[in-house]
């Protein structure tokens, strides 16, 4: 068995090595650059974490790396199906005999894909972090490879990038359409297209092979996503005794996306329907769709740990794309998804984001903490131009300042405002803001 393992190694290192480096679509994911730790590329399914490993050794080719100081070796291969964490010895040692140059004197850099699927892989990595003169790259699927789980594994050795959906700029780029000058200096033809372009990102989302497809085609590949986290990264993972009900709140939450989310309200619901299940696992259900990166889930903006428990959270799917599959209403929801939108922008700049709830009863879809500590109160709003709209808005973000003084008050909206807002306030179309 460990000479038919040798030769697939030997192969693949090979291979991996004399291939044709993949053009792909750029991707703006924050990568941790810490000496001594490993980089673990996490995020949902099909979201693109090969294409990022992929993207960061072409990035060190192009800054003068040799190919033979680069290795990418994916696990996914049905002649590695049976290998154990002691034969991942033959790895580094093929590679150096491969390789000999690089053995100690010079660093260099592995990419090891789908890891997960050799058990007991983080002792190995964390051995050559510890005795060799290599920077690692891990990635592989949410179900074995899940963000708390890399710290626990890896004990302190690996820091995350994690890899979402494109953005507004990402599936622009991808489209061939990116503006490469600041927006305000776009012609009235070339915002008309972004207009129409952000439109088209809202329904379809960010997924990348979702892009082009006809309605049909994308849902159905939508779904086969939305199916494989919760068979493979829910159900199979944690051996749950209840995935009706999994199905039950995966409907529920996508099919209400920005909305409010009531464990003890749910709860309710299934007792009403005969279905016995505890307060408990319902919340533990919430936290692995969180942990497969599904959705994720806001609190209160509040210092007091009662009020964050008390109080509903706000749910929100990883892409806007999965929103028309549980949404039986029929209408596409705009609004909704161009919070999402935003929602995902904030969190790919560093942002904590919670959601504000006034005294008076007002409520702020936002309030972003940037990394620099700078506090924005956020309202989105798909249409600002009713009066009616417009009074609810600013009187929300008006009383929530008083607890937020130091803060920035926002207003995202999809088209620019006909009418002047109180001065405090600052007004930004979605394409601005989302390409800012």
């Amino acid at each position: 068995m460990e000479s038919q393992f040798r030769s697939v190694i030997r192969q693949k290192i090979i291979d991996s090595q004399a291939t044709s480096l993949p053009v792909l679509t750029r991707r703006d994911v924050w990568l941790p650059a810490v000496k001594g730790k490993a980089t673990a590329v996490i995020g949902m399914r099909r979201a693109g974490k090969t294409s990022l490993l992929w993207q960061i050794l072409t990035d060190k080719v192009a800054k003068g790396t040799p190919r033979d100081g680069l290795l990418y070796f994916s696990f996914e291969d049905e002649r590695l199906a049976d290998m154990q964490v002691g034969d991942l010895d033959m790895l580094l040692e093929l590679f150096y005999q491969i390789n000999p140059a690089w053995r100690d004197s010079r660093q260099a850099s592995f990419f090891l894909d789908e890891i997960q699927m050799v058990s007991g892989w983080e002792l190995f990595v964390r051995r050559l972090l510890d005795t060799e003169n290599i920077e690692l790259f891990v990635s592989g699927s949410s179900a074995r490879l899940l963000s708390r789980e890399v710290a626990t594994c890896m004990r302190g050795r690996a820091m995350e990038a994690v890899v979402s959906p494109f953005s507004f700029r990402e599936m622009l780029r991808h489209a061939g359409r990116e503006p490469l000058i600041p927006t305000d200096r776009l012609t009235k033809a070339q915002r008309s297209q972004i207009d129409k372009d952000l439109l088209d990102y809202l329904a379809i989302g960010g997924f990348p092979e979702a892009q082009g497809l006809d309605m049909r085609n994308r849902f159905e590949l939508l779904r086969s996503y939305v199916d494989g986290v919760l068979l493979r990264d829910v159900v199979e993972r944690h051996n749950l005794n209840h995935p009706q009900v999994l199905h039950w709140m995966v409907r529920q939450l996508l099919g209400n996306a920005a909305g409010s989310f009531s464990i003890n309200k749910f709860f309710a619901d299934l007792k009403s329907r005969g279905v016995s299940v505890g307060k408990d696992t319902l919340h533990s259900y919430l936290a692995h769709l969180e942990d497969a990166f599904l959705l994720s889930s806001l609190g209160l903006a509040t210092d007091s740990e009662r009020r964050k428990q008390v109080n509903l959270r706000k749910v929100y799917p990883v892409d806007t794309g999965l929103m028309a599959l549980f949404d039986r209403s029929g209408k596409a929801n705009v609004g909704h998804a161009l919070e999402t939108a935003v929602l995902h922008e904030l969190q790919r700049r560093g942002s904590q984001v919670n959601y504000v709830r006034t005294a008076a009863g007002f409520e702020v879809d936002f309030c972003a903490r940037s990394l620099q500590g700078d506090v924005s109160l956020i309202q989105v709003c798909a249409d600002t131009d009713s009066a009616v709209t417009q009074e609810r808005e600013v009187r929300a973000l008006q009383d929530a300042a008083t607890d937020w003084p130091d803060a920035s008050l926002q207003i995202i909206t999809l088209h620019q405002p006909k009418t002047q807002w109180p001065p405090e306030i600052q007004v930004s179309t979605a394409s601005d803001w989302l390409l800012g």
